[in-house]
């Protein structure tokens, strides 16, 4: 494990999604393996955590996750805007149908997490490894997706002690898509203070 990966505390990973970052969802079954942007994703419980994401039917990493029971959120920076950008174009299922995955064909490297198969992309600044919370209502009915987080890391260098700092770290700055492959990064750190309540 490189020295600025390290494993955050399960009852503080909804931290890695709280301020809403564009994600990459990864998930493998039966030897195959895909990855997609997703822009609606978001922490929804503390303990157990838990995370939901938005996967339309069409989608080939759908097909893995809803078959494997898992898959992984990855949370990509400034420095893959044009990665998180093609992986948002490009279909996996006719790369798996020419014998390919967006893996492959884009020249992307992996690595093991800890507790699932599903790839984890290097590169990015989070990860969090997820169990699907089956839901086929909501699953059918949204496109909806329920996951218990399992097992989460991130960079060192931009989070540490529960806490995004990317001060002197523009290139690993989190992404926030608008649209039509426009987005912004994660702005500078303000700190809020208590206002005093009214006395009578």
């Amino acid at each position: 494990m490189p020295a600025f990966r390290r494993p955050v505390p399960l009852e503080k990973a909804y931290r890695l999604l709280n301020h809403g970052p564009t994600v990459l969802v990864s998930a493998a079954h039966g030897g195959q393996r895909n990855i997609m942007a997703a822009a609606w994703a978001m922490p929804l419980d503390f303990q157990p955590p838990k995370v939901a994401v938005v996967l339309d039917k069409s989608t080939w990493t759908r097909q893995l996750l809803e078959a494997s029971g898992t898959f992984v959120l990855n949370v990509p920076c400034a420095a893959q805007v044009d990665i998180v950008q093609s992986l948002g174009n490009s279909s996996g299922l006719e790369l798996q149908q020419a014998g390919s995955d967006k893996f492959a064909a884009y020249g992307l490297s992996t690595f093991s997490g800890q507790a699932l198969a599903a790839p984890l992309l290097q590169g990015c600044v989070a990860w969090l490894e997820c169990r699907l919370l089956p839901e086929p209502h909501n699953h059918q009915q949204y496109d909806l997706f329920l996951g218990e987080v399992i097992a989460a890391q991130a960079d060192t260098r931009v989070f540490s002690e529960g806490r995004w700092h990317f001060d002197g770290q523009d290139s690993l700055r989190t992404l926030h898509h608008v649209a039509g492959g426009h987005f912004l990064t994660i702005g500078s750190a303000l700190d809020g203070r208590q206002l005093p309540l009214p006395t009578s």
